[in-house]
């Protein structure tokens, strides 16, 4: 349409019933951002929280393609407001592409703002550094590289696991990067932890719980790789559940626990509820049988679609309906080669896999996809989907809960445009606001209003 404004502008016209802060944050989130030298953060040693790369890469270049900024990491995420189109508080993670007509600069007083197509089209606010980033772990470790907070300081992500079993083309899923991230890190000299020992994760908790005084972080996400076979001697269910366990131990009833992991057995579903998970993520990545098939060839081959699809419903019986939250990937569905090549089709067939899941109760989440250049889909689609795709999938989304009378899913802190801090997609964004919306197991998850720990976020000068 000539410029990546009149596009945004169009769309925003064509889908006025999506917030516009919604339509900026796909954007972003699809595309990338740059930073100008002035925007990016001094590491672990500034006032900035530097991104973590807690699991992916979630950039559109490799680390030695990213320039100063693999140097100077930029934010964890960004806050955009204001601007000529009056944006409401919006937190977004932070995708690093170069390349991006979107681009992060301070001006001549120092002040951050987002730029498109040259113009500054919104005030950004950064994630102060928190104060339990500045301590580390008895052996010499940063709590960022056991225990990195995300979500605008709500959330504790624990990748413990930082590899797949799932290897190779014929077995890794086609638009994940999680092995490749752990090479260039090892390979770039960075700590990066293969297999995070327990007791380091609650050594890190403890440093966190004892600063974050606020009780900002109100819920931590266990994580990884799958597991075909065992790590350190024990199965999926039993790796990821025993560290649930010693956290809920030592810190009880202080975090909501989540767990992603594999759809599994019933039985090592009922194992992550008795170990005091709260919160279960078995994702099912994409829709479309064909498409499942292709882009995750080892979930088909050790599990199976429908089998995974079953037993994503057999998990509901466990810890109901609501507390099952299956992610799926917004935007393969459109990749190439074997991708839908219609908006009109890529939606339907993701609006059926929200009906199937809704009208048993189950409200899954997304992720918008990154097209990470060292994946097989990534390389093939370097621009990744229509960003009117990831518009219409917003409507789709909230009119199927509509149909199915669901609320926003616990444990993702509050909905509604200026509310929302849930950063990897816009869902939450998009949904209406409610005050009175409940969370999982009787505790809120909501994000903090500022910054970690109650504090503003950082946008003044830098």
């Amino acid at each position: 349409m000539g410029s990546r404004t009149a596009l945004v502008e169009d769309l925003m016209e064509r889908f006025p019933q999506v917030p516009r802060e919604a339509v900026f944050k796909e954007d972003l989130l699809r595309g990338g951002v740059a930073f100008d030298r002035s925007a990016l953060s001094d590491n672990e040693g500034g006032d900035v929280k530097p991104k973590s790369y807690f699991i992916f890469s979630f950039d559109h270049g490799t680390l030695p393609e990213l320039g100063e900024a693999a140097l100077r990491r930029p934010p964890e995420e960004i806050i955009l407001t204001g601007g000529p189109y009056d944006l409401r508080r919006t937190v977004v993670s932070v995708r690093v592409n170069p390349a991006s007509p979107y681009r992060v600069a301070a001006d001549e007083e120092g002040l951050l703002g987002l730029y498109l197509d040259g113009k500054r089209i919104a005030d950004v606010g950064v994630p102060p550094m928190p104060e339990y980033y500045r301590h580390t772990l008895s052996n010499g470790k940063s709590v960022m590289e056991v225990a990195p907070t995300i979500q605008w300081g709500y959330l504790i992500y624990l990748t413990v696991f930082r590899v797949c079993q799932y290897f190779g083309a014929k077995e890794e899923c086609q638009y994940c990067d999680i092995n490749h991230n752990w090479r260039q890190h090892k390979a770039a000299g960075r700590p990066y932890t293969g297999v995070k020992d327990v007791d380091e994760v609650l050594e890190a908790l403890e440093i966190i719980d004892r600063y974050d005084t606020q009780k900002a972080s109100t819920a931590y996400t266990l994580t990884g790789g799958a597991i075909t076979s065992k790590v350190a001697g024990r199965d999926e269910a039993d790796f990821y559940g025993h560290y649930a366990k010693a956290i809920e131990e030592r810190f009880p009833g202080r975090w909501i626990g989540k767990v992603v992991a594999q759809a599994l057995p019933k039985a090592d579903v009922q194992r992550f509820k008795d170990y005091g998970v709260q919160i279960y993520h078995p994702n099912f990545e994409v829709w479309d049988r064909r498409l499942f098939e292709l882009y995750c060839p080892g979930k088909e081959r050790y599990v199976g679609r429908d089998e995974w699809h079953r037993r994503i419903l057999d998990s509901a019986e466990v810890f109901g309906a609501r507390n099952v939250i299956p992610n799926f990937v917004a935007g393969v569905e459109m990749a190439e080669p074997f991708g839908f090549t219609s908006v009109d089709e890529a939606i339907a067939s993701t609006t059926e896999g929200l009906r199937f899941f809704m009208s048993h109760g189950i409200t899954p989440r997304f992720t918008t996809w990154c097209p990470e250049p060292t994946t097989p889909l990534g390389k093939a689609n370097p621009q990744g989907a229509p960003l009117e795709y990831h518009i219409r999938l917003l409507q789709a989304y909230r009119q199927t809960m509509d149909d199915f009378g669901l609320s926003s899913p616990p444990g993702y802190g509050p909905p509604g445009p200026g509310r929302a801090v849930f950063s990897v997609s816009s869902f939450m964004d998009s949904l209406p606001a409610d005050e009175t919306a409940d969370e999982a197991a009787g505790a809120a998850t909501d994000g903090p209003a500022d910054g970690p720990a109650g504090r503003p976020e950082v946008s003044a000068r830098v």
